[in-house]
């Protein structure tokens, strides 16, 4: 079951995604063998309440061993969050699960991603492919990002022909530039990817202390404000803008934004924010390979008028939300969850050098199966 004979069977799988942005699970149908899309089912979101997101916030930076009280906690509302929204969907053949990303140090510790893919197997009855990095990780790679494989798909999907880039501005940035002439995300020069660097964290973060506020709303705040150039400069000195992809970042790898920002105005610190997460992506484009003929925007970046505007004033391709071509923005990376655990099912690479600079390209997931017990 898990190698190839022939041409893989289309399976319709439930891909679950919890961001960086700590909003909640994203959970989404998708039809596909792992290479071709064969169409898009429902998708479904469970917010998480705001004791639930304190408690995943206070395990942020944590490993395994590191705080047992404040882990089980974290493990627990991910069981939970994830339990009541997945076990709605029917006629489901695999379920990708990608559980929270706590701590990412590629170049030291490795990645550590929450949650129990055996645990969720037993619950729902269904096989889980989880733990998607781990391989990436022992053959020297990044570990992310994962949804380049899914970009390059969706392109072909969509008929395109010239080279398109995705931007998912979650609570980090991050950026695939995908050749669809290329027959496989595999192939030399079909993919390049990277994070940008942070994208809406450090703005949600500085809402939170400031305003009591998830987020931004509309970009209003910042809307108000102008951008202090001099806190700008210093955020864009940090050596990881001019170190080559692929690369990748921890959610709390930039926290020092926001004490550049720290002396100014509500309104004038979210400008600041929203011009450093939009230079982030500036300074990234200028590692493609070539100009993309677009760039599709995805995650909660894409509604802040603000940041969107700034990267279109920016920027020589058009910047679009990725509804301009007819896909959900606020499912695809439970989508792109969903194509890898298919690509796990059948035997297929999920990263490759392009992506997260692993060596050779690499099939990453472990496929847990449930068992008689159901546990709780």
């Amino acid at each position: 079951m898990s190698k190839r004979r022939g041409q893989p069977r289309m399976l319709r799988v439930l891909g679950a995604m919890s961001g960086t942005s700590l909003g909640g699970v994203d959970a989404a149908v998708l039809g596909t063998d792992g290479t071709r899309i064969a169409g898009f089912g429902p998708a479904a979101r469970r917010p998480y309440t705001a004791a639930e997101r304190e408690t995943l916030r206070a395990a942020l930076g944590l490993w395994p061993g590191d705080d047992p009280a404040r882990l089980s906690a974290a493990e627990e509302v991910l069981r939970t969050a994830h339990a009541e929204l997945l076990s709605g969907f029917e006629g489901i053949d695999l379920v990708g699960f990608h559980g929270q990303t706590l701590a990412h140090e590629p170049r030291g510790r490795g990645s550590f991603q929450a949650g129990n893919g055996a645990d969720l197997a037993g619950i729902l009855g269904l096989p889980v492919v989880w733990d998607f990095r781990a391989a990436d990780l022992r053959l020297g790679g990044e570990g992310a990002p994962l949804t380049p494989f899914y970009h390059h798909a969706l392109a072909r999907h969509l008929g395109m022909k010239r080279p398109v880039a995705f931007l998912n501005l979650g609570g980090l940035g991050t950026l695939s530039w995908v050749d669809p002439s290329r027959p496989t995300p595999e192939t030399p020069g079909a993919v390049l990817a990277f994070d940008t660097g942070p994208a809406t964290a450090p703005l949600d973060d500085l809402m939170l202390v400031r305003r009591g506020l998830r987020c931004d709303e509309d970009g209003a705040l910042a809307a108000e404000g102008r951008v202090a150039e001099g806190a700008l400069e210093l955020f864009l000195d940090d050596p990881y803008f001019s170190r080559l992809p692929p690369k990748s970042l921890d959610r709390n790898g930039f926290a020092t934004m926001v004490g550049l920002v720290g002396e100014l105005s509500d309104a004038d610190a979210a400008a600041t924010l929203t011009a450093m997460s939009a230079s982030a992506v500036m300074r990234g484009m200028e590692h493609l390979p070539e100009p993309p003929d677009r760039l599709l925007v995805s995650g909660g970046g894409r509604l802040n008028p603000v940041l969107m505007e700034m990267l279109s004033v920016a920027l020589d391709c058009p910047v679009e939300p990725v509804e301009e071509v007819g896909l959900d923005g606020d499912r695809l990376d439970a989508q792109a969850v969903a194509f890898l655990a298919a690509r796990v099912f059948h035997g297929l690479a999920t990263s490759c050098a392009g992506t997260t600079g692993v060596s050779m390209a690499v099939g990453g997931g472990e496929i847990s199966r449930p068992t008689l017990r159901a546990l709780t």
